[in-house]
């Protein structure tokens, strides 16, 4: 599928368990571009070394901040002269949410979910332990922007704004074979996190919600996405996610019939999560409750430097 439109995919390991990111490399207008680079990681600087050895590289597509996408950049930047693209709301994140003074407002948030002792410390910690690979940081020259083309390979791309799983993602879409680069919006075994912590978009679920009508409008038929194998019909996936997270915020709405913490609800969501794991889950929690509350279904209340949120 991806030699017909003459792309190739670059599987970066990920030492989590969601074992890997689809990087893609494609002929542009000027020279090769590459989508998204993987964590700053030795793994990841020698999968890349032999490519950029054997393709000039002029050009280099961010589709969001997260570490997983972003982190190896600004080195892959320093070795090929690259020009580098991102939504201006995910350049803006990228380039400061792992410094320190950051990293203080996520424990001070952190401490606001009612976690057990020292969690809030260890979740922060494990957060802080991205610096070092999203580092040296890409200089960003460009902004993406909605509706902008790109040619990579044999066709065009559409970039098309998709928030939720980040402020600032985007897709590609190429009409004339019904083609998405989904990037993390849409996934095909897992739904993409969506979270929020205390930061940026207010309702980042009400935001996914809308990304994937307006995916859901163009009935694409060839999905190539971030995580996990080309798959086909994205309405069929996008039906399942939809349903996937009505069906959690039907549970969340359950678990605060009583007023609840942020993470008294995280744990009735989810069970035997790891540190990373948990901070994620933790997020989708309050991205729910989130939800919830700008919705108009429930109320909360800061009691003793705690959120409580209650069902109406």
């Amino acid at each position: 599928m991806l030699s017909d439109i003459a792309v190739k995919q670059v599987t970066i390991p990920l030492p989590f368990r969601l074992n890997h990111v689809n990087c893609f490399l494609a002929e542009g207008e000027k020279g090769w571009t590459i989508i998204d680079a993987g964590l700053n990681t030795e793994i990841t600087k020698e999968i890349w070394k032999p490519i950029i050895a054997e393709h000039e590289v002029t050009d280099i597509i961010l589709t969001h901040y997260h570490p997983d996408h972003f982190g190896y950049a600004g080195t892959l930047q320093q070795l090929t002269k690259a020009e580098v693209w991102m939504t201006e709301v995910d350049a803006d994140a990228g380039l400061s949410y792992w410094e320190p003074e950051s990293m203080l407002v996520v424990n001070k948030n952190y401490d606001t979910c009612g976690l057990p002792a020292n969690l809030s410390q260890e979740l922060t910690t494990d957060e802080k332990s991205f610096n070092a690979q999203v580092k040296p940081y890409p200089k960003v020259n460009h902004h993406l922007t909605e509706g902008m083309k790109i040619l990579f390979g044999k066709y065009e791309y559409e970039v098309i704004f998709t928030p939720g799983h980040s402020d600032g993602l985007i897709t590609l879409y190429n009409k004339e074979n019904s083609l998405l680069f989904s990037t993390d919006h849409v996934l095909p075994r897992i739904s993409p996190n969506i979270s929020y912590w205390f930061r940026g978009v207010r309702n980042p679920l009400e935001s996914f919600f809308h990304s994937l009508e307006k995916i859901k409008k163009l009935d694409v038929d060839i999905v190539i996405p971030s995580h996990g194998q080309p798959f086909q019909n994205a309405n069929k996936r996008i039906d399942e996610l939809v349903a996937h997270h009505q069906e959690r915020i039907e549970a969340v709405y359950t678990a605060i019939k009583q007023p609840a913490t942020i993470y008294q609800v995280n744990e009735q969501l989810f069970k035997n999560l790891n540190i990373h794991e948990t901070r994620f889950a933790v997020g989708e929690t309050l991205a729910h409750l989130e939800y919830l509350y700008l919705n108009n279904q429930c109320k909360k209340s800061l009691e003793g430097g705690t959120w409580y949120y209650e069902a109406i």
